[in-house]
Formats: structure tokens, C-alpha cells, sequence
């Protein structure tokens, strides 16, 4: 794994000032071979031993090794001049931009899939599955999130899966009276503290159904609420660059989920074709 990738995957995770250190690599990647660990701290106005600590917490021996991987990884994928480019506003061509875009969406997609192991998402795919065979799947999401809450229940009924979507607290609250044992509700909350998710998640639990959550990775309410939790990691110091990395990450996530499901069950997948040729024949004049 790279050890830029491992970074960003659990950043989210990581103490301040292990996230100052992490964010201080992350865009000086190409210049950490010219750095001793006292030159680190020193820019950072850390200890030295917060950074040796900082490295050896991520798995390496010392902040050699560290630096050792990282000029390897840059080695690899020969793009330390693009990432330098990219991190200078103004100087971007429009091919570096793109590219500079597709590779942090990349990056961001893998340490998404790293910290959702196979038997996560295999959990995430029998739970829904389950319940579509003899139960309902709610789903909600506010806001931004509802876009991917909408689009997941849109796949979800082409299955055949009945789902109860809703962007209403209020009217999803009503509708989860009427859950019970082998349905399921799935919250997506990018930060995971909505008052009124966490409400409804206990009530839903209370009805003995199952909770999915869908949030960033960090620690929060409605993940600890969750039967089951899909993360998201997706890190960038830029506001117009991060929102974009978590939704590329979070539909990268949903569609490997989806898959699952079309091929998991030869009925589903079946209800998927007939229903996509229906809708076609509806759109045809």
C-alpha cells in the first residue's frame, strides 16, 4: 500500500497534530527527501518525537522508513512535478487541473476501499439483500447527502428491492412505524451528527430493524448507532476540491455495493433487465 494512501485513509482518525504532520506530507510529498525528522518538527513547531511517534503509529520503524516509502511511492507513480503544479494555484494548465482531479479522486477512492474491507461491504450487500426479499429498505439522507440517498434508492427499486426513500425527518420518523424485524434503514450523513438521524436511527433500532450508516470516517453519533457503517475518507485543504473527492469516493463506494446485489441473486439481476428494458420502451416514442 502507498504510504500516501495509508496517510489519507486515516487521517480522519488522527489526532490535531498528527493531521498537521499528515496534511504537511501530503502536499510536500516531494520534497520529504530533503527533510530529517528535526527539520519536520521544526517547520511544524512540533517535538521530534511527535513525529516519530506520528510514523510508527502508521506501521513504519522510524521516520526514515517513512521517508524512504514515500520517495519510493513518488518514484512509482512519476508525478511529483503534477502534484507540485497542482498545488499552485495560478500556474495549473488545464491538463494538469484534470489530471490533478482524476488522480486525488483516484486516491481518494482507495483509501475509501481500504477502509472498507470485503466482509463490510459483503455485510452492507446480505443485509440489504435480505430484507429485500422479505422486508423494506428505508433510506434517507439531508441536504448533499440526499443526492446519493436518491440515487442508491432509484438502483435499489430497479432490483426489485421495495425502499422507502424520504428527505423528510419528520415524515421518516412516521413511515419507521411501520418497520419491524428484517427491514433496514440506511442514514447517509456525511459528518454523522444530525440530531434528528440519530433520533430516528434509535427508533428504527428500537423497532428491531437493522441501521446502516454511510458517514465520513471519524468518529461520530450515528456511526456508533450503526449495525453496520460504510466510511468515507476524503481529504482536501482546498473547500471546492473536497466535496467533490467525498462524492466521487461515496459513489465509487455505492456502486461496488450494487454490484453485489445485481450479481449475488440471479432474480435480481433478472428484474434488473426486464425493468431497464420497460423504462426504455416507456421513453421511446
Amino acid at each position: 500500500m502507498s504510504p500516501l494512501v495509508k496517510i489519507r485513509s486515516e487521517r480522519d482518525q488522527m489526532s490535531a497534530v498528527e493531521r498537521r504532520i499528515a496534511d504537511y506530507i501530503l502536499e510536500n510529498a516531494h520534497l520529504l527527501r530533503d527533510y530529517s525528522s528535526q527539520q519536520l518538527a521544526n517547520a511544524l513547531g512540533i517535538s521530534q518525537s511527535s513525529v516519530v511517534k506520528f510514523t510508527q503509529k502508521l506501521g513504519f520503524k522510524g521516520y526514515p522508513d517513512l521517508k524512504y516509502s514515500v520517495g519510493e511511492a513518488i518514484a512509482r507513480a512519476d508525478n511529483g512535478d503534477d502534484e507540485q503544479a497542482a498545488a499552485q494555484p495560478g500556474g495549473e494548465t488545464d491538463e494538469s487541473l484534470a489530471g490533478g482531479l482524476w488522480r486525488r479522486k483516484s486516491e481518494a477512492e482507495e483509501a475509501t476501499r481500504l477502509i472498507n474491507p470485503p466482509q463490510t461491504l459483503a455485510a452492507v450487500a446480505e443485509t440489504i439483500g435480505t430484507a429485500g426479499r422479505s422486508g423494506k429498505v428505508f433510506i434517507i439522507g439531508l441536504g448533499e447527502d440526499d443526492i446519493h440517498a436518491r440515487g442508491f434508492a432509484l438502483k435499489l427499486s430497479l432490483l426489485g428491492i421495495l425502499t422507502v426513500h424520504n428527505f423528510d425527518t419528520a415524515r421518516m420518523t412516521a413511515n419507521a412505524s411501520a418497520a419491524g424485524p428484517g427491514d433496514v434503514l440506511v442514514v447517509f450523513s456525511e459528518h454523522g451528527n444530525h440530531p434528528a438521524l440519530c433520533k430516528i436511527s434509535r427508533y428504527f433500532r428500537e423497532r428491531r430493524g437493522q441501521v446502516v450508516s454511510v458517514t465520513r470516517h471519524t468518529a461520530n453519533p450515528l456511526r456508533t448507532l450503526a449495525d453496520v457503517a460504510l466510511l468515507v475518507s476524503a481529504h482536501d485543504e482546498r473547500p471546492y476540491i473536497q466535496p467533490l473527492l467525498y462524492q466521487s469516493a461515496l459513489q465509487h463506494l455505492l456502486d461496488g455495493i450494487f454490484v453485489r446485489l445485481c450479481e449475488g441473486d440471479d432474480m435480481r439481476h433478472a428484474q434488473l433487465v426486464a425493468n431497464l428494458d420497460r423504462i426504455q420502451q416507456m421513453l421511446e416514442p
